[in-house]
């Protein structure tokens, strides 16, 4: 399975800048659901976690490769 192509007004410098930015807020994000987590749901926390803070490092691997990140491919969500 070879690499996806990104559409054309995919490849600009801005759009690989906001995704990053958007994964290292998800990447924040991860790390404010960790800390703010009770001791009762800390199972469910640590799963959010891992969750958002994958997708957020994804994000931000992907646009340092130039590539679609899984946020991406799932689309525009209403």
């Amino acid at each position: 399975m070879g690499k996806p192509q990104l559409p054309k007004g995919m490849r600009s410098r801005s759009y690989r800048w906001v995704t990053a930015t958007v994964g290292l807020v998800f990447v924040a994000l991860a790390i404010a659901i960790l800390f703010t987590a009770d001791r009762q749901h800390r199972i469910g926390a640590f799963g959010a976690a891992f969750i958002v803070g994958g997708l957020g490092v994804d994000a931000v691997v992907s646009a340092a490769r130039n590539r679609l990140s899984i946020l991406a491919r799932i689309g525009p969500l209403p």
